[in-house]
C-alpha cells in the first residue's frame, strides 16, 4: 500500500485536499484565458474583429483537440502499463507553463505574431488537457467508489475559486486602475502595465503560468502515487501501445461505456464551446471591456462554484446520471437564451429599449438577461464536469483506469475540433456570431438524448451529505 493511505478512506485528507488543488491550479487557464480576458482581447483587439477573430480562436482550438484525441488515449495506456501518473503530469507541466507565457507577445495589430501566438495557444491547450488525463485518473485511489462523487465535484468546485480568485486579481491590479476608482484598487496597474497596449490582456499568460506553478506543488508533495510496474519506458511504450489497440477492437464489448463515451463526447464539445466563445460573444455583441467582462466572469464563476459543489452532492445522493441530465437542460436552457437576445428583444418576442454602448454596468434589458443566462451556464458547467469525471471513474475497469480516461479524454476531444471549426465556419459564412451558438446548443442536445440509453453502473451510494474531501 502507497504512503499516505487507508484501506477505509483510499487516502489521507491532505492527500485528496492536494490532489482538489490542482483543479485550483487549473482552473484560471479556462477562466482568465479562454473564456474572460484573453480569448475576447484575442478577437476584438489583436486581431481586431470580433467576427474574424472568433473564426480564428475556433480553428485554433480545433486544431488543439485534434492534437488531445490523438494523443491522450495513447499516453494514457502506456501510463497504464509503466505505472506512476504524477511524471507524466509534471512532463505536460513543463510544457504548459512556458507555451502559455507566451501569450505575452499578442501586441494589439502586431499580426506578424499570430503564428506564434496560435502555436503557443494549440501547445498550451494540448499540454494542459493530457496532464489531466493522468490527474483524473488517480481519482478512484484517493477514495472509495460511494464517495469519489463528492470528491470530484469538491475538486471543481474548489477550482471556480480558484478561478474566482485569479479573475479577481487581474480585474482589481491589472484592468481597473485607472479605469475606476475604490479604495481597494490601485492608481495604476500592477507591474506598470499600459492598457494602451493591451498589457493587462496579455499579462493573463505569464500569471496563468505562474499560478499554474505555484498551486500545482501540492499533488507532487502529497498525493501518493501508483508504484513503478518494473517494466522500462520502451517496454511500457510497446504493452501499453499494444494494451490500446486491443481495447479499441473489443470497446464495442463494453457497450455502456462506449455509450457514455459517444454521449460525453457529443454534449462536452458543447460545453467547451460555451466557456471557449461566451466571453467573445459578449464582446461582439455588447463591445465590453475587460472590466465589464471581468465582473461578468466574477459572477458567473461564483454560481459555477455553487453549481460544483451542488452538483458534488446529487452526483453522491442520487448518482451521476440525474445531475447530468439536470445540468444539461440547465445549458441548453441558458444558450437558448443568449440566442434570442436582439438588439430591442429577448426571448425574441419582449420588446425592450434598443440597447446603446457606453451605459452603466448591466443596464440594460439585454445585458441583465444575458447574466441571467449565463449563471444557468455557470451552475451547469460544474455538475456537468464533475459528474462526468465521476461516472468514468466507476464505469472504468481498475486496472485499465488511465487508458480508460485517455479514451474519456479522446471523447471529449476526438470532436472537439468540430465544434470550434463548426462555429467558425458557421460565423464566417453568415457573418453574425449569433448563428455560431445555435452550432452549441445542437451538440448540447444531442449529447443529453444520446445519455438516455447509458446505465449507470456503480456501488450503493452513500445516503450522506459527503465532505467533499
Amino acid at each position: 500500500m502507497t504512503e499516505g493511505t487507508t484501506e477505509k478512506s483510499g487516502a489521507s485528507k491532505l492527500a485528496r485536499l492536494s490532489w482538489s488543488f490542482y483543479d485550483w491550479a487549473a482552473q484560471p487557464y479556462h477562466t482568465i484565458i479562454s473564456t474572460f480576458v484573453f480569448f475576447p482581447y484575442f478577437a476584438a483587439t489583436f486581431i481586431g474583429d470580433p467576427v474574424r477573430g472568433q473564426a480564428i480562436v475556433g480553428y485554433t482550438l480545433g486544431a488543439a483537440g485534434l492534437l488531445v484525441a490523438l494523443l491522450s488515449p495513447v499516453v494514457g495506456s502506456i501510463a497504464d502499463a509503466s505505472g506512476p501518473r504524477k511524471p507524466w503530469i509534471l512532463g505536460f507541466s513543463i510544457v504548459f507553463v512556458p507555451a502559455i507565457s507566451l501569450l505575452w507577445f499578442a501586441e494589439p495589430g502586431a499580426l506578424e505574431r499570430l503564428p506564434l501566438i496560435i502555436a503557443a495557444i494549440i501547445i498550451a491547450t494540448m499540454a494542459l488537457e493530457i496532464a489531466a488525463v493522468f490527474y483524473n485518473a488517480m481519482l478512484p485511489t484517493l477514495a472509495p467508489k460511494s464517495q469519489i462523487g463528492g470528491l470530484s465535484g469538491f475538486a471543481w468546485g474548489l477550482g471556480y475559486v480558484g478561478g474566482l480568485i485569479s479573475l479577481s486579481f487581474v480585474l482589481i491590479y491589472l484592468a481597473l486602475p485607472g479605469e475606476m476608482e475604490a479604495p481597494f484598487i490601485p492608481d495604476t496597474p500592477l507591474f506598470g502595465l499600459s492598457s494602451e497596449h493591451g498589457e493587462p490582456d496579455r499579462m493573463t499568460g505569464p500569471l496563468t503560468g505562474l499560478w499554474y506553478l505555484l498551486f500545482a506543488l501540492p499533488l507532487f508533495l502529497f498525493v501518493p502515487d501508483q508504484k513503478p510496474s518494473g517494466i522500462s519506458l520502451t517496454d511500457s511504450i510497446g504493452k501499453g501501445t499494444r494494451q490500446l489497440l486491443n481495447t479499441l477492437k473489443d470497446l464495442p464489448s463494453y457497450g455502456n461505456v462506449l455509450r457514455f463515451l459517444l454521449a460525453r463526447m457529443i454534449y462536452n464539445d458543447g460545453l467547451l464551446a460555451v466557456f471557449s466563445f461566451g466571453g467573445i460573444y459578449a464582446a461582439g455583441l455588447f463591445g465590453w471591456s475587460i472590466t465589464m467582462l471581468g465582473i461578468f466572469g466574477i459572477i458567473l464563476v461564483v454560481f459555477s462554484a455553487v453549481g460544483a459543489f451542488l452538483g458534488g452532492w446529487l452526483d453522491q445522493s442520487f448518482g451521476s446520471k440525474p445531475t447530468l441530465y439536470l445540468a444539461l437542460t440547465l445549458l441548453a436552457a441558458g444558450i437558448l437564451g443568449i440566442i434570442s437576445i436582439g438588439n430591442d428583444t429577448v426571448l425574441w418576442i419582449i420588446t425592450v429599449e434598443p440597447y446603446q454602448t457606453g451605459g452603466a454596468p448591466f443596464s440594460s434589458a439585454q445585458e441583465q438577461f444575458y447574466l441571467v443566462c449565463g449563471i444557468l451556464l455557470g451552475m451547469a458547467a460544474g455538475p456537468i464536469q464533475a459528474a462526468s469525471r465521476t461516472m468514468m471513474a466507476r464505469l472504468a475497469p481498475e486496472h485499465m483506469m488511465a487508458e480508460f480516461f485517455g479514451l474519456f479524454a479522446f471523447s471529449g476531444r476526438v470532436t472537439s475540433f468540430a465544434a470550434p471549426l463548426a462555429i467558425g465556419f458557421v460565423t464566417d459564412f453568415y457573418q453574425t456570431q449569433q448563428a455560431g451558438l445555435f452550432v452549441i446548443l445542437g451538440f448540447t442536445l444531442a449529447g443529453l438524448v444520446l445519455l438516455i440509453p447509458v446505465k449507470e453502473t456503480s456501488p450503493q451510494l452513500s445516503p450522506k451529505v459527503p465532505t467533499g474531501f
